[in-house]
């Protein structure tokens, strides 16, 4: 098992490394050439620039049983068809249960801002919290915890 972070822009790295530590996981941060990454825990690979190129390398690199965390509902939806397991920044788990839905929100989202026309603008997401962060990282734990134990046959 492995924790693959789409980390161009991820706000729960730190958190993702300290519950992958906790567990002896090793974690592989992808970014892109914008916004290249260093870390003391993690395997770092810097994909070159271009529109979705860290997308489908963490998706050809992901196998059955690993995790990936990622905000993109597109990749998520990827990742959950190589039957691995998918985690958004907010710790809520991506399922075969509801990925369409999420899909099709984004996509009714993003039709209606291409019908409102450019002069209008969406409320953007509030600021992340220390909260959020806790929050993330136990429902990360908890995932890892049902995984493992899964794994011993537990």
């Amino acid at each position: 098992m492995r924790i693959y972070v789409d980390a161009d822009a991820c706000p729960v790295v730190r958190q993702t490394e300290e519950v992958a530590r906790k567990y002896g996981i090793a974690v592989t941060l992808l970014c892109d050439t914008n916004h290249v990454l260093r870390s003391d825990y993690s395997e770092v690979k810097v994909i070159g620039a271009g529109a979705d190129a860290v997308d489908f390398a963490l998706v050809n690199l992901c196998r059955v049983g690993d995790i990936v965390v990622t905000q993109d509902y597109g990749v998520a939806a990827m990742v959950l068809s190589k039957r691995a397991y998918a985690i958004h920044q907010n710790g809520w788990q991506y399922t075969n249960e509801n990925i369409e839905r999420l899909l099709m929100e984004r996509h009714l989202t993003k039709k209606a801002r291409r019908a409102a026309g450019k002069h209008h603008h969406l409320k953007g997401p509030r600021k992340r919290s220390e909260d959020d962060n806790l929050q993330y990282s136990e429902k990360l734990e908890k995932l890892l915890v049902r995984l493992l134990e899964a794994e011993n046959g537990n």
